[in-house]
């Protein structure tokens, strides 16, 4: 099935989890895909993980909390064509209790995750404009709707790319972008794989569903939200969490 033949995708933080879920989706779909990570050697097997299936794409350094590495970046996009369809999935944590949060803790998780996701929408909104058509789809978090202790900068930054994707959504659905947000919860991922028995229980027990999602039900989300089919959603919020919360 070749739905999004012809279309190029990018999508951030990509080398694993929940953006390569969504890479590979993509590619499978018959989209040329640009997957970006933070390191040569993520990138490399972002292109090998990509071109084994005879799907088209490319893994891309890129660091989007760097002004240089960003520059850098937008300069390897103009020997490829100009991406139509935008999945900011890049981010960090860096969790600590506000009274022992250090300056460099608060900072970086909003430089990157909200910052950074910024940089790269503007990045990619001029030739969305030119073309009069664009999906950008930014992957926000439960806790940005409902808060966590402990990660008062990462929820900040996922609540704040929420307010981002409702304005941005105003500002360019005349000319055919929509831009919409989705807020997993918790996903079995390599990050949720490290967490002992008794958190892994402690959270479980908060989820009605009684599981951890998986990556490829966020793929399949922002796979519809960048489908023809979801051509009339702009500036929502789909949470994907398992009934974790529900606002």
């Amino acid at each position: 099935m070749n739905k999004y033949k012809d279309k190029v995708v990018l999508v951030t933080g990509a080398s694993r989890g929940i953006g390569k879920a969504i890479l590979n989706k993509f590619a499978k779909h018959g989209a040329f895909v640009i997957g970006t990570a933070t390191t040569e050697t993520s990138a490399d097997i972002i292109t090998k993980n990509v071109t084994a299936d005879n799907n088209t794409g490319i893994g891309l350094v890129l660091n989007i909390a760097d002004k240089l590495s960003i520059n850098d970046f937008s300069h390897k996009l103009k020997d490829l064509n100009a991406p139509c369809i935008l999945i900011n999935n890049a981010g960090i944590t860096c969790d600590n209790l506000l009274m022992r949060m250090k300056d460099d803790e608060w900072e970086k998780v909003i430089n990157t995750n909200l910052t950074g996701m910024f940089h790269v929408t503007r990045l990619c909104m001029r030739a969305m404009m030119k073309q009069r058509y664009g999906r950008i789809i930014n992957i926000s978090s439960v806790v940005g709707l409902s808060g966590n202790p402990g990660q008062s900068n990462y929820s900040a930054s996922k609540a704040g790319m929420l307010g981002f994707t409702r304005s941005l959504a105003r500002e360019v659905g005349s000319r055919g972008i929509t831009v919409n947000a989705v807020a997993p919860g918790f996903i079995s991922t390599e990050m949720t794989d490290e967490l002992t028995d008794d958190i892994r229980d402690s959270i479980l027990n908060q989820i009605p569903l009684a599981r951890l999602g998986h990556p490829e039900e966020i793929a399949n989300v922002v796979d519809f939200l960048s489908s023809d089919q979801a051509a009339y959603i702009t500036g929502q919020t789909i949470s994907v969490n398992g009934g974790m919360y529900m606002g």
